[in-house]
């Protein structure tokens, strides 16, 4: 098509006996066809152009393809292109116009249909870049997941992480280089997985079982799941704080004095479309902070260490923003102000009269929301029972105009 100088073409392990006609010509019509070292001896050949591996790293690549604009060039890709791989990367530098895109079955697809499961009720989830951690969100009794992994030592992996965090009864199908010659699926349970050497080309399909604490799906997941020093905003008034910060999609959080990270790693819970940034002043909480992170599958959370406001400086604009209850100032109200996007919401909480007092003179002068939180818990009085109240939390809640 006039203008397309780039193709992108997606191959699989049935290598270019699998491609339809049109992918076919796109590649031997390459001036220049990049792709993996496995990619490029799958479509050996089909290739009449000049051949060119991935460098590292991959950054210098993509460099190269965009170098070549104008001169016929072919990208090719694992399955489909923009299922977690490389046609995403390249539609940032590349117009649409510029581009044509064959994909093939992707790895999800075929997993689905070997295991003949319903590819709309199963959730994906991409490891390759990810520690295994990050499948504890999507740990529910009952799911079925399909895990794309980098290598072949990481399913063991897997099977001793579900087997550590209580799912062991969980049913583990590893599919090995799936639509090609060698393809293999095998089955284990996950705490009795002893499958030996594994094609590093694969992809599991996982059905959860076991006694697992699975987190809710609701804001406010319990106190005792994250590791904290008493610096956390309770379970009850986090979710009244997630609520007022209102999550939209893509949306950036600044948690400003961190603490054990709740705000934030819950935040990050909602929607994997989301980031966040915990800023906190200690280096043994920033610590604690990625601790919770990791453990609570978040770990694409980032974490500054520094005062505010001179740690703001630099970081991309917020979305939303969140002020801890532990005391605040002007200067850091400030410059959270300043940095904040247009609608974006800027959420304090106060626990202390000086701190309830700026909320307060900051409403009369702005406007916004303030709500005042009172909530006491069941305890034992003697032999019987009674309500312990924890502290009142003053909280203001502002959108900027």
């Amino acid at each position: 098509m006039p203008g397309r100088w780039l193709s992108i073409v997606g191959i699989g392990e049935d290598g270019a006996e699998g491609l339809g006609a049109p992918a076919r010509a796109l590649v031997t019509g390459a001036e220049i066809v990049f792709g993996g070292a496995r990619h490029l001896a799958l479509a050996k050949g089909l290739i009449r152009g000049d051949a060119r591996a991935w460098p590292s790293p991959f950054a210098k690549g993509v460099a190269a393809v965009v170098a070549a604009r104008g001169r016929p060039v072919c990208v090719l890709a694992s399955g489909d292109p923009f299922l977690h791989g490389v046609g995403t990367t390249l539609a940032r530098q590349v117009a649409a116009e510029e581009m044509l895109v064959v994909p093939s079955v992707s790895a999800f697809s075929l997993a689905a249909a070997r295991l003949c499961w319903s590819l709309t009720d199963a959730l994906t989830v991409s490891l390759l870049t990810q520690p295994v951690e990050s499948l504890r969100p999507v740990l529910q009794a009952g799911a079925r997941l399909l895990v794309l992994t980098p290598d072949g030592d990481m399913p063991a992996a897997i099977a001793s992480y579900l087997t550590r965090s209580a799912f062991g009864p969980s049913r583990i199908s590893v599919l090995e280089a799936l639509g090609g010659p060698r393809e293999r699926i095998r089955v284990a349970a996950a705490d009795g997985f002893d499958l030996g050497k594994i094609n590093r080309i694969n992809l599991l399909g996982i059905e959860v079982a076991g006694q697992g604490l699975s987190l809710p799906l609701t804001p406010g997941i319990p106190d005792d799941l994250f590791e904290h020093d008493g610096q956390i905003t309770k379970r009850e008034i986090r979710a009244a704080a997630l609520s007022a910060l209102a999550p939209r999609r893509g949306d950036r959080l600044w948690d400003i004095g961190g603490g054990s990270g709740s705000i934030a790693i819950e935040w990050l819970l909602a929607d994997p479309s989301l980031s966040a940034i915990s800023i906190e002043a200690r280096a043994d909480r920033a610590e604690r902070i990625r601790r919770n992170a990791l453990s609570l599958g978040v770990p694409r959370l980032r974490v500054v260490e520094g005062v505010a406001p001179m740690a703001l400086d630099g970081l991309p604009p917020p979305d939303a923003i969140f002020i801890g209850g532990g005391g605040s100032s002007t200067n850091i109200l400030d410059g959270a102000v300043t940095a904040l996007r247009r609608g974006g919401r800027l959420v304090i909480n106060a626990v202390t009269l000086e701190t309830e007092a700026i909320l307060l003179a900051c409403h009369a002068a702005t406007g916004g929301n303030l709500l005042r939180l009172s909530v006491s818990h069941a305890g034992p009085v003697g032999g019987m029972t009674g309500w312990r109240p924890a502290m009142p939390v003053t909280q203001w809640t502002w959108v900027k105009p």
